[in-house]
């Protein structure tokens, strides 16, 4: 989501002239969209902006700036902790981000570079404000060449009250786009080559529950899918990140009528304890999400179900950590993305006793990840000699003379070829190998991979 939000705002400044660069040190403005739900990276983006302050000794006019969740929920106290900071805009104000940032470089830059130094007082802005229908404001892409898959925005905010998150204070309520609006966006990310979109939302299942109708049984979110699946052009599209409350019928014989819905989701468990569940506010018990799970793999037999989990959670046991382990080997989960509870100021659990000591907290993350690897790295292993059909993404970001693609099931497979030319293509690989998470294939030959 943030990739999504960063790049909206990215587009306004080129669309106004700007130009992107990779190197920190050539940048007139540097901004730094931030994330809220572990310290670690509230910690991060701090450290980070602070270290780049050195570039104003060089370039006094640059203005430095925090976008997002971080920004959103600490506001005009990160004036205290960056001193050289400049810009602070919440969730909800990233259309504005260009608006401010251009006002205060232009005011510096039509200065003397002498007078810079002494009048750059009173410059600073902070925007944190709400602003209704601001979910309408993710909506443009930065072009770009050969390019295969798209994130979409279909709506902002949460209306859960998960114990130990803080995106409800810093995203606000659920607000949805309308399908027309959405349906634009995609046909026209097609019209560029776009073959695959995933549709983005806090939770994304619940788009627009509190906005637009069901109408013939089907949820919004279902209408949504089925205007998407219309566009052409769009050969896949994948949605993150549903929740088990919401996730009804219709959804799951969605997987049987439309063929572009990839073999995967991705489906937070975060806990495979009823008693943490409770206490997490996660309002289902784990056999729901197991009966999901189970039922999602009827309508799609080769389905893959990737998952976050939590651990030591306050007041997690051991032997609730042991449901979870259990749980994870019961679904077998192709990936699961291993948190340790981290405390967010505001939240409920933070307040909660038995907190767990860290070195708790890091051996439980160790044991579970030894299972999950061992799952993910069985599985992978058995597609060797298997051939999928892959959608090449571009230049492979380890080996940029390899290109990567994935699966219909989300698997990164690494092949050889030409990046102009392949990119945005479905071909059919055979795999050779796997390093246990990452595949290796050869494309079987085609007029097209041969031309």
């Amino acid at each position: 989501m943030n990739v999504r939000d960063s790049e909206q705002v990215a587009q306004t400044f080129t669309e106004a002239g700007y130009t992107l660069t990779q190197d920190e040190f050539e940048a007139d403005a540097i901004l730094v969209n931030t994330c809220s739900v572990r310290d670690q990276a509230e910690q991060k983006a701090i450290g980070k902006m602070g270290h780049m302050g050195s570039h104003r000794q060089k370039k006094p006019h640059v203005v430095y700036g925090f976008m997002g969740c971080m920004a959103q929920s600490r506001g005009p106290e990160l004036f205290k902790k960056v001193p050289h900071l400049d810009v602070v805009v919440g969730t909800q104000k990233y259309h504005k981000v260009f608006e401010y940032v251009d006002k205060i470089l232009k005011n510096r830059l039509e200065r003397r570079m002498d007078e810079l130094k002494l009048s750059m007082s009173g410059e600073s802005i902070c925007d944190v404000e709400e602003e209704k229908g601001s979910q309408n404001t993710i909506k443009d892409h930065l072009p770009k060449d050969y390019q295969a898959t798209a994130f979409v925005s279909i709506m902002q905010g949460c209306n859960m009250n998960c114990s130990y998150c803080i995106v409800p204070d810093t995203r606000g309520k659920e607000r949805g786009r309308p399908i027309p609006d959405i349906v634009k966006e995609v046909e026209q990310l097609a019209a560029k080559g776009v073959k695959e979109v995933t549709l983005l939302g806090q939770i994304v299942n619940l788009y627009g529950r509190t906005e637009f109708d069901r109408i013939e049984g089907k949820s919004p979110f279902v209408q949504l899918l089925e205007a998407v699946h219309a566009i052409e052009g769009i050969k896949r599209i994948r949605f993150t990140s549903p929740h088990p409350i919401g996730y009804r019928q219709d959804l799951i014989d969605a997987f049987c009528y439309l063929p572009k819905l990839v073999s995967h989701i991705h489906f937070p468990m975060q806990s495979g304890s009823d008693r943490i569940l409770k206490l997490m506010r996660r309002p289902y018990k784990n056999q729901k999400f197991i009966d999901i799970c189970k039922a999602m793999k009827e309508a799609r037999p080769d389905l893959a179900i990737t998952t976050d989990i939590i651990v030591g959670f306050p007041g997690e046991t051991e032997e609730d950590f042991e449901q979870t382990v259990q749980c994870v080997k019961e679904l077998e989960f192709d990936n699961c993305f291993v948190f340790r509870y981290s405390q967010r100021i505001n939240t409920p659990a933070a307040e909660m006793e038995e907190q767990l000591p860290e070195q708790v907290k890091e051996e439980r993350n160790q044991r579970l990840l030894e299972v999950v690897n061992e799952l993910a790295q069985r599985k992978n292993h058995a597609l060797v000699g298997s051939t999928q059909e892959v959608l090449i993404e571009g230049p492979s970001k380890s080996n940029k003379e390899t290109l990567s693609g994935r699966t219909p099931q989300n698997k990164i497979v690494i092949i050889e070829g030409d990046a102009e030319r392949m990119t945005g293509q479905i071909l059919r690989v055979k795999i050779e190998s796997s390093t246990g998470f990452t595949l290796y294939g050869i494309p079987e030959l085609t007029e097209e991979t041969t031309a």
